[in-house]
């Protein structure tokens, strides 16, 4: 075991396509799950964040390791730490002039990238925890912020053409004043929505809600979860 893990730790062939794979694979699954959620930023783009942010790594290591250049090999990657909040910052969109969206899938972003560089220096039990992590905080505590207490969750899709304000308004006054709500990107096709998870404390049955909600205008439709 402990010669498989001073192995992985050289520089060479084999062990740059190791760390290249587990980049997919890292950033396949943290990619997966924020696709899930109808992130802009799925699979794909996580994926390649992962690999590129591999790469600068392994380009600082091949500098020095193989070209014996001397000079800082943390350079390179530090760049992307900075440079990804670019990437990240066109995921945040701000609608209806205070409803932001994408702040998790941005943060998701830089922690992909973070874990790229890792794997490109061979930190691989750092970067199999921190996927996990990411995993766990996505997936996991996403739902535990919506099933404080017994709760109910409603999904809903809003008009944007609408005042979407005034609509979370009526939601929250009909249904329970201090509703948590949660604006996500839209699971349907329909253009011009924004999805919204909406979670009451108070209990109330299928037939209540529907009586609500049915007479707001700017739903398009809406759905318990």
């Amino acid at each position: 075991m402990a010669n498989i893990i001073l192995y992985l730790r050289d520089f060479n062939y084999a062990t740059i396509a190791i760390r290249l794979i587990l980049a997919i694979i890292a950033g396949g699954i943290i990619g997966n799950e924020r696709g899930k959620h109808g992130s802009a930023a799925g699979l794909r783009t996580h994926i390649l964040v992962c690999i590129g942010s591999t790469m600068t790594a392994l380009t600082g290591f091949f500098v020095y390791e193989t070209l014996g250049i001397s000079g800082d090999i943390m350079r390179m990657a530090a760049q992307v730490v900075s440079g990804i909040g670019f990437l990240g910052a066109g995921m945040i969109i701000v609608k209806n002039g205070n409803i932001v969206t994408g702040l998790t899938t941005a943060a998701g972003m830089w922690a992909t990238a973070a874990i790229g560089i890792a794997l490109g220096y061979g930190f691989y039990s750092g970067a199999l925890i921190a996927t996990a992590a990411c995993v766990f905080t996505a997936a996991v505590l996403s739902r535990m912020e919506r099933k404080r207490k017994e709760n109910t969750h409603i999904y809903i899709e809003i008009d944007l053409s609408k005042k979407i304000n005034d609509v979370l308004d009526r939601v929250k006054n009909e249904l329970d004043p201090e509703a948590l709500v949660e604006t996500v990107a839209p699971k349907s096709n329909v253009s011009n929505a924004v999805g919204v998870y909406v979670t009451i404390s108070s209990l109330r049955t299928v037939e209540e809600i529907k009586k609500h909600i049915d007479g707001i205008e700017g739903i398009i439709f809406w759905i318990m979860e």
